[in-house]
């Protein structure tokens, strides 16, 4: 299995790399499974559940939250 855990996901240019980039990642390494922290994913002050949805549309099967 190939897993791919990106780390702090911060603000919305850390969404938008995600959204851009994430797509691609799984095809070319063909990811089975892809982890990303958001506990800073809304600007450094937690996640909403919009964002986590837009992570989750991106590409991403599980969204951390916390250390």
């Amino acid at each position: 299995m190939r897993f791919l855990f990106l780390g702090d996901v911060v603000g919305r240019p850390g969404r938008l790399a995600v959204q851009e980039r994430l797509p691609t990642l799984r095809q070319r390494w063909s990811l089975d499974c892809v982890v990303i922290n958001g506990e800073n994913a809304a600007g450094g002050f937690g996640i909403t559940e919009a964002i986590c949805d837009e992570l989750l549309a991106a590409g991403a099967d599980a969204v951390t939250l916390g250390n």
